[in-house]
């Protein structure tokens, strides 16, 4: 049997996602890759007046949200937005505030569902425990990021000795009472270790220095490609941070090309090409670092205003820019054809899907709809519609893609480039080399695109 090695780009997004088990270690990975390419860490005013060269490229980490950026010096009469969107959080199970349980000798954690978590994925796996943890410092908390890849919890399913019609009738799960994974026994003298304990080990502090955490459990299988032929990536989080991955290496690649923020080779328009990547999305993005916060708002105009700009011309770049929302769309599971829209199949490995639902749940201008359409016919017979029937997440651009607080929404909006994917974790490889945004064969871009480089491939930022 002869198996095809797996792309570079597969291979990198592998990396990408082990290396991140939380939003907030999604972001610090965002940020690395970034800053591997020339990118300055830092507030847009900063990095403005650090820079050097024609063009300024900055990125900020607010917890689990990051916006990175590349800009002109000096924005112009014609300077526009031009944005990609994704999240950095995935369902998980959170530890919770007073987390510590004892029940029959066993000590167990207490932990709340975060987002559309499919449960049962989380039973009898070896999982382990990252997140960020406020730790008591001089005058003020001090924050760190941890991450433990240690088979330290499991939550075990009850035996079929004692759930008998369990294949009749399905598993029910109590998210109270079902899903407190177990980590020790009880000592004779009925005590266990504190999970304060534990997680200030793991960042050097004491338990009684351990002020507050935002911790979370993950599953300790590494990313794999997998399939008969490799044709498949197995991991976890694939919802969404192939997403994240694909946006923050396309703006890499642009600096290193030197067309991002400046007019690419006469052919496009000076732009400030933005990725933002949200935290929060899965719970509806209210937060103040959600997509429905005035946090991408506020970045945006302060690195209009570092580049010369007023806010007469931040609201007009902002009506005349757009934003593509990047999220995974659910292939066509064979198992379950009867779920999904009978004549919008997904299939894996078949490229890019653009969503649409009448609901406006998905929307897109029909300007911009026809472009994303004429850029994406590289896949495996064309780009696929998505038919939305049934209601999903609030999405990168419900809110932010309106300018924030600004109120001025764009006049050409990308609705949800989203890459074939099974739930919880299985994509295609094919698709990952295809992720950026959208791919052209042509030299002709569709109209009014700004060029975005990565790998082999020239993708058109419409």
């Amino acid at each position: 049997m002869t198996v095809a090695p797996p792309t570079d780009a597969a291979l990198a997004l592998i990396e990408f996602i082990d290396a991140s088990p939380s939003p907030y270690h999604a972001a610090e990975t965002t940020a690395a890759l970034l800053e591997a390419a020339g990118f300055r860490r830092g507030d847009p005013t900063s990095v403005a007046v650090a820079a050097t060269g024609g063009s300024v490229r900055g990125v900020s980490v607010t917890g689990g949200s990051v916006v990175a950026w590349s800009a002109p010096r000096q924005v112009g009469p014609t300077t526009t937005f031009r944005l990609i969107g994704a999240h950095t959080d995935s369902p998980n199970l959170r530890i919770k505030p007073n987390p510590d349980v004892q029940r029959n000798g066993l000590a167990q954690l207490g932990v709340e569902v975060y987002g559309g978590v499919l449960l049962n994925s989380w039973l009898d796996r070896d999982l382990g425990l990252s997140g960020r943890v406020a730790v008591r410092g001089d005058g003020a908390p001090v924050l760190h990021l941890f991450r433990i890849d240690e088979p330290l919890l499991r939550i075990p399913q009850l035996a079929i000795h004692l759930d008998r019609e369990i294949n009749d009738k399905g598993l029910l799960l109590n998210k109270q009472q079902h899903l407190a994974p177990l980590w020790a026994t009880v000592g004779e003298d009925g005590t266990a270790t504190r999970f304060a304990e534990v997680v200030g080990e793991a960042v050097g502090a004491a338990a009684a220095d351990v002020l507050a955490w935002d911790a979370m459990v993950h599953p300790l299988e590494p990313s794999r490609v997998v399939g008969l032929h490799r044709e498949f990536v197995s991991a976890p989080r694939i919802d969404n941070q192939l997403s994240c991955f694909a946006a923050a290496s396309a703006l890499a690649a642009v600096a290193g090309s030197g067309d991002g923020g400046e007019r690419a080779g006469g052919d496009g328009p000076d732009t400030v090409t933005v990725v933002v990547l949200f935290d929060h999305e899965e719970v509806g993005s209210t937060s103040d670092r959600g997509a429905a916060g005035g946090y991408l708002s506020s970045v945006l105009e302060r690195i209009w205003l570092a580049a010369g700009g007023d806010r007469a011309g931040y609201l007009r770049a902002l009506a005349e820019g757009c934003c593509l929302s990047a999220d995974c769309a659910h292939a066509t599971n064979p198992n379950y054809a009867d779920r999904h829209e009978p004549e919008h199949r997904i299939a894996l490995g078949g490229g890019p899907v653009l969503k649409v639902n009448a609901n406006v749940r998905q929307r897109h201008r029909r300007r911009l709809g026809g472009a994303v359409g004429a850029g994406l016919r590289t896949g495996r017979g064309g780009p696929a519609a998505l038919r939305q029937p049934h209601r999903s997440g609030l999405r990168v651009h419900d809110r932010s893609a309106d300018g924030g607080r600004a109120g001025h929404p764009h006049r050409r909006r990308g609705r949800g480039h989203s890459w074939r994917c099974t739930r919880p974790g299985l994509c295609a490889v094919a698709d990952v080399a295809a992720a950026p945004p959208w791919s052209s064969s042509s030299a002709d871009p569709p109209p009014a695109a700004g060029r975005l480089k990565y790998g082999s491939g020239t993708y058109w930022l419409v």
